[in-house]
């Protein structure tokens, strides 16, 4: 799976506010995302992003 700034992800488990969609918004040694619910953010490993992800939704050009 190739990650890229701004995909959409759906992840396996949900985030405490409800949702499980996540914006990509830095990408590099780790992985800044951010929930399209509340807005937080949180910076994640590749191993990790690697195992929550459901689903990867491409950006649009």
């Amino acid at each position: 799976m190739e990650y890229e700034l701004k995909d959409k992800l759906i992840s396996k488990k949900q985030h405490p506010c409800g949702f499980n969609e996540w914006e990509i918004i830095r990408t590099g040694a780790d992985y800044k995302l951010k929930c399209l619910g509340c807005g937080h953010i949180i910076l994640v490993d590749y191993s990790i992003l690697k195992k929550m992800t459901k689903q990867i939704i491409k950006k649009e050009n």
